[in-house]
């Protein structure tokens, strides 16, 4: 049986990430960056592809476990009937190479324990060439080799190594495991106490800046930083979470590949990073999108890799049986090459907002917007796929449209507030343009709500941003009626739906459900909120908080039915969305006041770049090198 979905947490070094179980296994990491091929991918298999256990060899009674406050540090206490043992595990902030810290710590009594490491190259397919050089363990097969250092003695068995150990009250057995190029010599082992403290002292560090001090401040803080967690620093980018192929429905084939930066995510990111204060972030992520998207604004894609890179080719994963026998497996996105509306208006509305918060123009930036209009005038006339990425025909999504209309609003606003250049008569022109034509096609008289597409009698809860992004003001008998279609079609066991599917995929070109989308739950409280719904929306609020694991983490989805957390994990989409309904609710000011500027609350980006030496501040850690 594959542990719940809910049973994992998160450690990372912005570069790359790893899940954690409940029961002591790392059973997800792709090194050395998120979206490489993964060495531990039991997570999508079982453990002969891939995973690191380190847990009590006996029963264990009870688990504890929590970050290390204001941290990525993740502890996990076993209790036994010998005793009690503690594992702290991070990744520290990178030097060089992707490194996983394993300290494991006698609490009380005597603990006897088991080390298991599966190294399976290439998403599990890969057994490598195993020896021992110069006191480590080292793993080699092709470009990848990890090497494995530890105090203990290991031993191979049946392609796999294993070590038994035991752990007393105030004893430390360290371990450490590293990947670096094949064709180099193994880094040197730390001194993993030493590695952990410097680790938690830079999250500590980051978390500090945080502005937000409003109710829920621990829930908005471990979203914050589990937003940090999937920055890849070196650029900038910001990918939409740190797995692959966990299904939307348990068995099911919606199965997408999420490493990758969205620049619809990344943009909500930047909003609601910049509103807890992480300036810094924002930056960065306006430096990356000018790169990424650099060139021909018609064929700006809705997604990047993390470095900025545009082919990301989607192939199945054959030898894997999928999580819970979710298949096929998947590597890579063909969405990468879908025609997405809506990212012109985000990207535009993003820019934006940096500009709102006092962040220093970037010529660059106002160019690009430039480009983008000079498109938009006739490309938002096309169909697309729209939000949810739809492998079915192309329509005219109502979401989408609106969207066109926030990209040339933004623009005009760049004019009106900022002193731009542009020609302001034609885009304000446009602007109305485009708003008649949405209230006039994406209207349903009979049904009293806007629709998924024009012409359609069916919702989709994407027409909730009409009024966070400006489109029409909350007290709008047309916002109202939607928002009541929303609740009517789309609300189940007291959570949204993105739209209903259909058997035979004639919506979306696929067949079979899906689970209740946590984005789409938080914005049906922001129009609470705005609405004067106040208590409503803070029941909601409170209800989607209470849905995240026992460290703070949500997915993707949340399936009401088998009661679990369902698709990627963590993801950037979910907590971006807590982060900005926390703050929308705790303004004493209330949300209106974004109205007609941008979402609702001015939503944010993840960390700053890597100084030249390619270390982060505070991560001293030459001292913790073992000589």
């Amino acid at each position: 049986m594959s542990a719940r979905i809910e049973d994992y947490a998160i450690i990372g070094d912005t570069h790359t990430a790893a899940l954690v179980g409940r029961d002591g296994s790392i059973d997800w990491l792709c090194v050395p960056r998120f979206d490489s091929g993964a060495c531990f991918a039991a997570l999508l298999g079982g453990p002969e592809n891939g995973r690191w256990l380190i847990a009590p060899a006996g029963p264990v009674k009870a688990v504890r476990r929590r970050y290390l406050p204001d941290t990525l540090v993740l502890e996990t206490e076993f209790d036994t009937d010998g005793g009690t043992v503690r594992v702290l595990d991070c990744m520290p902030p990178r030097e060089e190479y992707p490194e996983v810290i394993r300290l494991v710590q006698g609490v009380r009594g005597r603990v006897e324990m088991r080390m298991h490491l599966v190294v399976r190259f290439d998403y599990g397919s890969t057994v490598p060439w195993v020896r021992s050089l110069d006191g480590s363990l080292c793993a080699v097969a092709g470009p990848d080799a990890l090497s494995l250092w530890s105090h203990v003695d290991t031993r191979g068995e049946d392609m796999t190594t294993v070590a038994e150990f035991s752990v007393a009250e105030g004893q430390e057995v360290p371990f450490e495991l590293a990947w670096y190029p094949s064709h180099l010599e193994s880094p040197r082992p730390l001194a993993a106490r030493f590695v952990v403290e410097d680790t938690a002292r830079f999250w500590r560090d980051w978390s500090a800046r945080c502005t937000y001090d409003g109710p829920w401040r621990e829930a908005v803080m471990r979203s914050l930083i589990t937003l940090k967690a999937l920055t890849f620093a070196p650029t900038g980018g910001i990918v939409a979470a740190a797995t692959t192929s966990l299904p939307e429905t348990l068995g099911g084939m919606r199965n997408w590949d999420y490493r990758y930066c969205w620049l619809r995510d990344a943009t909500f990111t930047l909003m609601s990073l910049m509103g807890a204060g992480y300036h810094d972030e924002a930056v960065a992520w306006r430096d990356w999108l000018l790169r990424a998207v650099a060139g021909d604004a018609a064929k700006i894609q809705i997604m990047y890799g993390a470095a900025g890179e545009r082919r990301l080719d989607e192939r199945e994963v054959e030898w894997l049986s999928g999580y819970e026998g979710s298949r096929p497996v998947r590597v890579g996105n063909a969405a990468a090459g879908q025609y997405q509306l809506d990212v012109y208006g985000e990207v535009m509305d993003a820019l934006h907002q940096t500009r709102a918060v006092g962040i220093a123009g970037e010529e660059a930036a106002w160019d690009l917007q430039l480009e983008l209009m000079e498109f938009l005038e006739s490309g938002w006339k096309e169909p697309d796929e729209g939000i949810w990425e739809v492998r079915g025909p192309r329509r005219h999504f109502t979401h989408s449209k609106v969207m066109a209309w926030v990209a040339v609003d933004r623009a005009v606003q760049g004019v009106e507030r900022f002193a731009l250049t542009g020609p302001v008569d034609r885009w304000r022109a446009l602007r109305q343009q485009i708003h008649d034509e949405v209230c006039e096609k994406g209207w349903n008289a009979d049904k009293a709500t806007f629709t998924q597409y024009y012409g359609s009698d069916q919702v989709d809860a994407s027409l909730l941003m009409i009024p966070l992004v400006g489109f029409l003001p909350a007290n709008d008998d047309r916002v109202a009626g939607t928002v009541a279609a929303v609740e009517r079609d789309l609300l189940h066991d007291g959570f949204v739906l993105r739209y209903l599917t259909s058997d035979d995929g004639a919506v979306d070109g696929l067949t079979g459900r899906e689970g209740s989308f946590l984005a789409c739950s938080f914005w049906l409280a922001d129009n609470y909120v705005l609405a004067g719904r106040a208590e409503e929306a803070r029941r909601l609020f409170e209800r989607l908080v209470s849905l995240s694991n026992d460290v703070g983490l949500l997915a993707e989805e949340y399936d009401p039915v088998a009661g679990r957390q369902v698709g990627n994990t963590p993801q950037a989409f979910s907590h971006v969305s807590l982060v900005n309904t926390a703050r929308n609710l705790s303004s004493e000011a209330g949300p209106a006041q974004h109205r007609h500027q941008g979402p609702l609350a001015v939503p944010g980006r993840l960390v700053g770049r890597i100084p030249r030496s390619g270390r982060f501040p505070g991560a001293s850690r030459l001292a913790g090198r073992r000589p």
